[in-house]
């Protein structure tokens, strides 16, 4: 079936097209690690030896704060 499979222990980095600093990341995106979801930022880098490689952070999702419907206070 299309779209049934395990995402576990996977995740995408894609070009950050927003990138307005060189603070900001060169790639963003999703992962996932043993069941818990994260975001995924990546800036591309060089070793002192001049090799180039890709340095990421892990944070967790972004969540809207909960709206409060009816605040109340109970003095």
């Amino acid at each position: 079936m299309a779209g049934n499979y395990d995402d576990s222990n996977r995740g995408a980095l894609f070009n950050n097209k927003r990138k307005e600093k060189d603070t900001h990341p060169d790639f963003t995106g999703k992962g996932n690690y043993a069941g818990t979801d994260f975001e995924v930022s990546g800036w591309k880098k060089k070793d002192r030896n001049g090799n180039p490689y890709i340095s990421l952070s892990f944070k967790e999702p972004y969540r809207k704060p909960e709206q409060m419907d009816d605040i109340r206070d109970d003095f």
